[in-house]
């Protein structure tokens, strides 16, 4: 790689992108008409993944395409063999067209009506035998190279497809099962298959953060902490994934790195974050590992289901805590009464979360999260990225400042 963009960064936000776009269409039998930057996940000085909208014509007629381009400081890598390796002289990246996934093999089979039909006739998903015509399929989460989830709707009856890295799919089937043999109300499981698909039964109720918008009181704080204490003690024995706050240096300089003028702000809030967190030990407790209100479903003023279970794992309290403060404090384009509800929810939810955790861990780690999550605007392409960047960076200074 140049040493003048190791990562691909610079090159896959740029338009010389477009002639790479443009060879892996012709290759694939079409002809590329247009594309625009659709997400990008970026590595700093290691790897940048980026995903194009684009308008193709093929033999049969245009259509739109979703590509993505993969480029690596290190060159291609294993799985890379799965796509097309294209260069620009200079390097080498990976080009595939969805739904063709290089790291999510399951992903071409739960991309289309046809295949998914096959798959609930041979898993009995639903109360009958279906047609492809039967099926709605909606892709709700799609991370390239990571994950994706598609909602597959067949009249009154919904399944989620979870589509999985080979290598991360026992683990997290092992993860699910234990808490739902612990009684945790997890989604049931309705199928797993050979390509790293995981099809779950929805749950009851509605998500949290729709439910934020729609009901005075969606739940308690106490609820929501009995939750998290309900999970088996065999959770701490778990393999433990850091919480986001031991990478707050890396998120912010990939945050540094989309928007420069924030460098020092970022480095102040760093360095705070660490000095108050470095004496605290990891800790032993059963955690979510990502709990937030999309993670959690809620009927009639209390607490029903929990999704994504595949990073529970030993830590601290306010691990979990802190990613739902940080969740909360940074939802985006909310109407101001939408607004109001939600902050009126964190002054009721924190000082309970306070009796059950240190303040000022909640704090320092809820400054943490925001700086991770301060990374998705740019990472989305969102129309206003920057400023709503900016707005996380400072809800994470409001945080850090109301405890140094």
């Amino acid at each position: 790689m140049p040493a003048s963009d190791p990562d691909g960064s610079v090159l896959l936000t740029s338009d010389d992108v477009g002639s790479l776009l443009a060879a892996a269409v012709q290759h694939a039998g079409g002809s590329l008409v247009s594309w625009a930057l659709d997400h990008i996940d970026a590595n700093p000085a290691q790897s940048t993944t980026a995903t194009y909208s684009a308008l193709v014509d093929w033999p049969y007629g245009r259509r739109e395409e979703l590509l993505g381009v993969s480029a690596r400081a290190s060159g291609p890598a294993d799985t890379d063999s799965a796509a097309e390796i294209f260069a620009d002289g200079e390097r080498e990246v990976a080009v595939w067209i969805y739904p063709q996934d290089p790291d999510l093999p399951g992903l071409a089979r739960a991309a289309y009506a046809e295949s998914m039909a096959e798959i609930a006739n041979g898993h009995d998903l639903f109360s009958r035998t279906v047609r492809p015509e039967d099926l709605n399929l909606q892709m709700i989460g799609y991370r390239p190279r990571r994950r994706a989830v598609v909602k597959v709707t067949c009249g009154d009856q919904v399944v989620y497809v979870k589509v999985l890295r080979a290598r991360l799919f026992d683990d997290v089937l092992f993860r699910h099962r234990l808490l739902a043999d612990a009684g945790l109300p997890v989604p049931e499981v309705a199928a797993t298959t050979e390509d790293h698909l995981l099809v779950l039964r929805a749950l009851p109720g509605q998500p949290l953060a729709r439910a934020i918008f729609d009901a005075p009181d969606p739940c308690t704080a106490e609820e929501l902490i009995g939750l998290l204490d309900a999970m088996p003690a065999s959770v701490a024995r778990l393999d433990r994934r850091p919480p986001w706050s031991d990478a707050v240096g890396h998120y912010a300089r990939m945050v540094a790195a989309a928007v420069p003028a924030l460098g020092a702000r970022l480095d102040w809030l760093v360095d705070t974050i660490n000095q108050g967190l470095s004496p605290i030990p990891p800790g032993g407790e059963p955690t979510h590992g990502d709990f937030h209100e999309g993670q959690v479903h809620v009927a009639g003023g209390h607490v029903c289901g929990m999704l994504d279970t595949d990073t529970i794992g030993p830590g601290r309290r306010a691990d979990d805590l802190a990613c739902l403060v940080a969740h909360l404090s940074t939802i985006q384009r909310m109407s101001a009464s939408q607004e109001a509800r939600v902050h009126q929810l964190i002054r009721r939810w924190v000082p309970v979360f306070d009796t059950r955790v240190d303040p000022t861990e909640l704090r320092l780690r809820s400054a943490a999260v925001i700086i991770s999550l301060a990374t998705g605007p740019f990472r989305g392409q969102e129309p206003d990225w920057e400023r709503e960047t900016a707005t996380m960076v400072g809800s994470a200074e409001a945080l850090v400042r109301q405890v140094v």
